[in-house]
């Protein structure tokens, strides 16, 4: 069995440190220009900030849980990590592309793996009106914020917002509401991964918003957002055999 040159990165954590001590003592260290294959070892956050960073360098990213819960992640462990590897199973994903200005004029873009979200900033709901390909479709959504979710990421801040779990290979995005006021009984929409989602913040003086991509990247005082599939960044996630994205995704549902 060939060998993979590893390049491991650990969060800050005391359990990620001691693993990256661990594992380094055991298989060496890579350095980028020759490295083969990434292992990240923390929490899910931890693996987001991995895969923005990874992404210009097109290798795939093996995620070790040093966290909390690590559905990104595999289970960790010191033996047989080459054999692992070698067997493992590939997912790629699409990030999304979030183009947010401000009130100001001032234009902010940014990539999120799992979510582009808004938020309100202050005390009062938020205004927001939503248009899909140019089309409005929603004149004024009264609501805490609202979210486009990939099927990766649908798991995440989406599901705790009552967004379905998009299966991987779906081609489709999640767009959820959080504390919807007016339309109450609205639910959200499930839109074709081609779609353009825009936001348009109504009254942003009065009721500020922030737009949001994965927790990293953070634009306050909105005025509008578009959020659409960039298929022509790929991410490269390595899982055991047998415990790949899909089914982590369909097990989810059943717990």
């Amino acid at each position: 069995m060939k060998q993979q040159r590893i390049r491991f990165t650990a969060s800050k954590a005391p359990a990620a440190v001691a693993a990256f001590a661990a594992l380094t003592a055991a298989y060496g260290q890579a350095d980028s220009r020759t490295a083969e294959v990434i292992v990240a070892l923390g929490g899910d956050g931890f693996m987001l900030q991995t895969l923005h960073a990874a992404h210009g360098q097109r290798l795939p990213v093996y995620g070790m849980n040093c966290g909390t819960i690590g559905f990104l992640m595999n289970v960790y462990a010191v033996e047989d990590l080459q054999e692992r590897l070698a067997a493992a199973e590939e997912t790629e994903i699409n990030p999304l592309a979030m183009r947010a200005e401000n009130t100001r004029g001032k234009v902010t873009n940014a990539l999120a793996i799992n979510e582009v979200s808004l938020l309100r900033q202050g005390p009062q709901a938020a205004k927001l009106k939503i248009s899909i390909d140019g089309r409005a479709r929603l004149e004024e959504l009264v609501c805490d914020g609202a979210l486009v979710a990939t099927p990766a990421g649908s798991t995440a801040y989406n599901y705790s917002a009552h967004g379905p779990i998009l299966p991987i290979g779906s081609d489709v995005l999640a767009l959820t509401a959080m504390s919807a006021f007016r339309p109450r009984r609205w639910r959200g929409a499930l839109l074709p991964r081609s779609a353009v989602v825009r936001f348009d913040v109504l009254d942003p003086e009065k009721r500020p918003v922030m737009a949001d991509g994965d927790s990293r990247s953070s634009v306050r005082d909105v005025a509008s957002v578009e959020v659409r599939s960039d298929t022509s960044i790929r991410h490269r996630l390595l899982f055991d055999l047998g415990h790949g994205l899909e089914e982590r995704l369909i097990g989810e549902q059943f717990v």
